[in-house]
């Protein structure tokens, strides 16, 4: 019984041909050359080229005799390295920028691979796994369903890679003379009220269904309103957005978006502006802190903003804040909060 190197668990014969039928379509060719053969053939040091995989995630057999590279692996080898040989990156982003693709392809990829998980799975039990040639048809379809989802993949990653490259450009260019690492920003955070009890009493897909609407109603309202989303947080959602009314009518359109969504929860909502570090698609400061802080102490269905966002608000006629008492909070001991509110509402 073969060995899934991801786990550790032994699997099944079945399996372990169709992974390997499977794993041949989409590295792109036979494996054949270890870790020494791969970067001798790439003109790459051996310490270099470890740094990378590592970087990227991937795991390396201990073995340093097994044969684990393709032509592809050598050919993407020589690519990052270039990046550096160029002179396009500095030596030293050589590794922070491949783990930043390593760790966002990781992700796509785990939920792709469900996609033809699912498809493999139920033609196995349909086959029983007794009849090797039942085994080998479920191993061709397999192949194919890889040989005909890998193009669709890559060009819809292509191509909505490329058009968040050309609707990102404009905005970095304009605060181009602010450095590209370091911009003063609106960053947020809106909040599920009760989602770790709430999981407790649903089953899985409600909870993917829960997800979903989230996600998808959180997404919609933050692009629409001129802001990005940094990330998802499970049952949090942290975006960052550059004029500061705009932050607001966004946190304020969360809000009305979770009350007209079906079983979505309350949510909680805190915002705080200032300079902030950009690192690879994330933000780091005290700012980010802040928001964080002031999203948990929101009452459900509420926002809180910090005393520098509540400033650059002044005289926007729509928009109404009332001063609240200082939140004694984690790494603050006196943090000033503000809740925002339209101004017709009562």
């Amino acid at each position: 019984m073969a060995e899934d190197t991801a786990n550790g668990r032994p699997t099944p014969p079945e399996f372990a041909l169709i992974q390997a039928e499977v794993e041949r379509n989409l590295l792109g060719g036979d494996v054949k050359y270890t870790r020494a053969q791969a970067t001798a053939a790439a003109g790459v040091p051996l310490e270099r080229a470890q740094r990378l995989w590592v970087a990227m995630g991937f795991a390396v057999d201990s073995n340093p005799d097994t044969p684990m590279f393709t032509d592809v692996d050598v050919d993407a080898l020589r690519t990052i390295t270039s990046l550096v040989d160029m002179g396009i990156i500095d030596a030293e982003l050589e590794v922070p920028v491949t783990r930043a693709l390593g760790q966002s392809f990781a992700r796509l990829a785990e939920w792709q691979l469900g996609l033809l998980n699912s498809h493999i799975l139920d033609r196995v039990k349909q086959a029983g796994g007794s009849d090797q040639a039942d085994v080998l048809a479920v191993a061709a379809q397999a192949t194919l369903v890889a040989e005909q989802m890998l193009p669709a993949l890559e060009k819809l990653q292509s191509y909505v890679w490329r058009r968040h490259l050309a609707s990102n450009a404009a905005r970095f260019l304009d605060s181009a003379g602010d450095g590209t690492d370091s911009r003063t920003l609106v960053i947020g955070f809106a909040d599920m009220v009760g989602y770790t009890s709430l999981t407790r009493r649903i089953d899985i897909d409600e909870l993917t269904r829960l997800l979903e609407d989230f996600e998808s109603t959180a997404m919609t309202v933050i692009n629409q309103g001129r802001g990005w989303v940094i990330k998802n947080l499970g049952d949090e959602v942290m975006f960052a957005v550059e004029d500061p009314a705009d932050a607001a009518r966004i946190a304020l359109a969360l809000q009305d978006a979770a009350l007209a969504t079906v079983d979505l929860p309350a949510l909680r909502v805190g915002l705080a502006m200032g300079p902030v570090l950009l690192r690879f698609g994330d933000v780091y400061g005290s700012v980010v802190n802040i928001a964080a802080r002031l999203t948990s102490s929101a009452r459900p269905g509420a926002v809180l903003v910090d005393a520098t966002l509540a400033a650059a608000l002044e005289g926007e006629d729509d928009l109404e804040l009332r001063s609240l008492r200082s939140l004694r909070v984690r790494g603050f001991s006196r943090l000033k909060a503000y809740a925002l509110r339209r101004a017709h509402d009562t």
